[in-house]
């Protein structure tokens, strides 16, 4: 329930990246000068952008932030400036909020490469070739051509293995896999256990009972008047992360909740423009979805139905200015925060998404994810994979062996994962 005055929301530190061998540090010392020597040797730019973004690499280690540029997007830079850019200019990117850091940064690096124009590079996604090179690669093929084995399943189960793909399917994060190997670790994914450290999904099912039974927020079943009622449709918002191979089991979920009646509509929120290197936009929803389309086999009678529900309106995509900023999700707009509240329930995947959900601070992993989530207008749900340090919502013993496993790295390897959901 939303938090009253005589239950204030809690509060921790917000995490800066000025702790040298810290996550936050890394990223913003080792991540982002490997995202920008990436972005420059993926294009041929000619000398005055590849200028710019030696004077961008050069800043990210020794300089300060510097303004958006006077022939930046009005409306944009006033955004911008109502963020906190005026705020933290001339500081330090390590001693800013490291959330308003890693945004910003990838702010300026599409200013740097030209993405917003005037000019031959307006309108290009500096990532794209990553983006495609992930969603036309062999392990895309494989992981569809697995669809073709869950037909045989119960319902039920499907449901399940597709809602855990779409978790594990947050592992496909290009930025992140290119800060491990700029570290010369490998992800190693591959080679650890994956562990749910918090699995809420039995409450996310409550939410969203098969067709012909609906859950009021207080968890009593009762009959659906979704379709044709007073109640209005059951409505997912699904706060979308990475493209590619992360969107891909994203889409396959939403057409499975379809498909069973568990949802009559589904609005994706996207990034307006490329972000955190692998971050969905429009263009990566079309792309992934003719990616299932061409499939064939399972793959694409999922596209087709996605495409079939995008063209009658039961599926929307969405793409908020609010979901670049560099703020959590407590200082949403209005706009956003009554189609929130409008909706059956907010599913927001990844990592950002979830620092964004809970707010950026050095949380106590007992922390309860109930209260630190008090202000979401509507019932919320995280589906995340492990990458940064935050984390609410553990329980003791949970995290008792989390310390006692002997595995340092849990919170940002990736290797561990949540379900956590807030009725």
């Amino acid at each position: 329930m939303p938090a009253t005055p005589s239950q204030p929301a809690p509060v921790a530190p917000v995490i800066l990246g000025d702790e040298p061998g810290s996550f936050p540090h890394g990223v913003l010392a080792e991540r982002h000068p490997a995202i920008i020597r990436q972005v420059r040797e993926a294009f041929p730019y000619g000398p005055e952008r590849r200028r710019a973004l030696d004077t961008l690499l050069a800043d990210c280690a020794d300089g300060v932030i510097e303004p958006l540029p006077d022939d930046a997007d009005a409306r944009d830079r006033a955004r911008w400036a109502d963020w906190g850019m005026d705020t933290y200019v001339g500081r330090s990117w390590f001693d800013v909020p490291w959330l308003w850091a890693e945004s910003y940064f990838y702010r300026r690096l599409l200013d740097t490469v030209g993405y917003f124009g005037p000019g031959t590079w307006q309108g290009v996604d500096p990532f794209r070739p990553a983006k495609l090179a992930e969603l036309d690669s062999r392990e895309t093929d494989e992981e569809l051509a697995a669809l073709d084995g869950l037909a045989d399943l119960p319902a039920d189960e499907r449901t399940r293995a597709l809602l855990h793909g779409s978790l594990w399917g947050n592992r496909a994060d290009l930025g992140f896999r290119l800060s491990d190997s700029a570290a010369g670790t490998g992800t190693g994914t591959q080679d650890k256990v994956q562990a749910l450290v918090a699995d809420d999904s039995d409450a996310l099912w409550s939410l969203l009972p098969p067709s012909g039974t609906s859950t009021s927020r207080s968890g009593t079943s009762r009959p659906s008047t979704s379709r044709g009622g007073s109640s209005g449709p059951n409505t997912l918002c699904l706060v979308a992360d990475n493209a590619g191979r992360e969107l891909v089991p994203d889409l396959l979920l939403v057409s499975d909740l379809l498909d069973r009646g568990r949802i009559d509509r589904a609005v994706l929120h996207v990034k307006p423009y490329p972000y955190y290197v692998s971050d969905a936009t429009p263009a990566d929803v079309l792309d992934a979805l003719r990616r299932l389309v061409a499939a064939g086999g399972a793959a694409a009678v999922h596209g087709d139905r996605l495409w079939t529900a995008l063209t009658d309106g039961r599926v929307t995509v969405r793409a908020h200015p609010f979901s670049c900023a560099p703020l959590p999700y407590a200082e949403m707009p209005d706009d956003l925060r009554a189609e929130f509240a409008a909706a059956t329930v907010t599913v927001l995947k990844g990592d950002l998404n979830y620092r964004r959900l809970v707010g950026d601070r050095r949380w106590p992993p007992t922390t309860s994810f109930t209260d630190v989530t008090a202000y979401f207008p509507g019932p919320v749900a995280a589906l995340r994979t492990l990458k940064s340090d935050v984390i609410t919502g553990l329980a003791a013993e949970t995290e008792a062996a989390l310390a006692a496993g002997g595995e340092q790295r849990w919170r940002t390897s990736g290797t561990h994962a949540l379900i956590q959901v807030r009725r």
